[in-house]
């Protein structure tokens, strides 16, 4: 079965040794080491995430993206997510552009509306236009994923007149849209003939296959290009399942906390994690066997062509990250390719 294996961040303020709060430029310098091993040990895709909030470093992907290829070799390098709704696609088409220039072809965006909006004020524009904001500014998109002159008119931003946008890329630029779940969403991603990525964050996984099927569906129906779909789910991979849990708990708890102080959503608690580590849950928390099964019976369920672990969530240190990436690449990803290969 062919599927690629990736790892996400969102760069999260981690602590050091003896528990303090790391700056975000240290964070970001973590990183860059932390792509490196993943390069190493021969994951496919790192994906670094944009936020705009204190919990995270990251403001500027490509940045560190960049960075992050001037030091690998082979991974595949890209966002997790980019918020299309509050940039510019022509800029987003020409920063990526230029990172798949600097990596010899290794550049992917992965494109959201963004779960998190502090980026639409911190950048002008009107919550209440969210929807519209991605519709529009996506539609560009592709029409610049072409790469020849275009002639484009819309609502929220200036027209372009057989405008061409520089540099090309060598071998054209692959593009993913990031999906919570939304049946509306799904759909839009199958217009496009774009790959389709869910967020997978809660629940079993088997829940998001009736998406998995209306993409089929759709692209059908509307004769565009059928691409592998993906999931993004967090993890935290250890020698044990005792291990992985201890160690990955308190940072869990803090995120959900943190974002569920701002939504209403009610306090976290051990007993939910265990129930989010098992087999109905989003968290692929664990021993090697354990995540590997765990991620092998994802991909089964849903058809994937490639599975994403989320290795940072909250403030779980930078040494313990490095211990799961390595795990992942070197224990981890070759048992899921041999319960796959056992399979078929």
């Amino acid at each position: 079965m062919d599927i690629e294996f990736g790892l996400d961040t969102f760069g999260d303020i981690t602590r050091d040794a003896d528990g303090t709060l790391l700056t975000a430029a240290q964070t970001i310098r973590n990183i860059v080491a932390q792509a490196e091993l993943a390069d190493a040990v021969g994951v496919d895709f790192f994906g670094v995430g944009e936020h705009h909030r204190t919990e995270f470093a990251v403001s500027a992907p490509e940045m560190v993206l960049a960075a992050i290829a001037a030091r690998t070799k082979s991974i595949r390098l890209g966002t997790a997510v980019t918020v299309l709704s509050s940039d510019d696609p022509v800029r987003v088409f020409e920063r990526f552009s230029t990172l798949d220039a600097l990596s010899g072809g290794r550049a992917e965006v992965v494109l959201g509306r963004g779960s998190f909006t502090e980026s639409f004020p911190l950048f002008g524009y009107d919550l209440r236009d969210y929807e519209a904001l991605f519709e529009e500014k996506l539609d560009l998109f592709v029409e610049l994923l072409k790469e020849q002159p275009v002639t484009w008119s819309g609502t929220m931003r200036a027209s372009l007149e057989n405008a061409d946008v520089f540099p090309k890329t060598e071998n054209g630029l692959r593009a993913w849209v990031g999906v919570g779940g939304s049946p509306e969403s799904v759909v839009r991603v199958a217009r496009h003939g774009l790959g389709l990525m869910l967020a997978i964050i809660g629940g079993p996984a088997v829940r998001f296959k009736p998406f998995v099927e209306l993409y089929h569906r759709s692209v059908a129906a509307f004769g565009t290009t059928s691409h592998p779909i993906s999931v993004h789910s967090p993890g935290h991979i250890a020698a044990t399942d005792a291990e992985a849990w201890d160690a990955a708990y308190s940072g869990f708890e803090a995120m959900n906390n943190t974002i569920g102080r701002e939504r209403g959503w009610p306090q976290y608690s051990r007993a939910r994690f265990q129930n989010d580590v098992g087999p109905e849950g989003a968290l692929y928390v664990g021993s090697p066997d354990r995540v590997a099964q765990k991620i092998a019976d994802t991909v089964t369920t849903l058809g994937l062509g490639r599975f994403d672990l989320k290795y940072a969530t909250g403030t779980l240190s930078h040494d313990a990250m490095m211990r799961s990436i390595e795990l992942y690449g070197t224990e981890v990803i070759p048992r899921v390719r041999a319960i796959l290969d056992a399979k078929n």
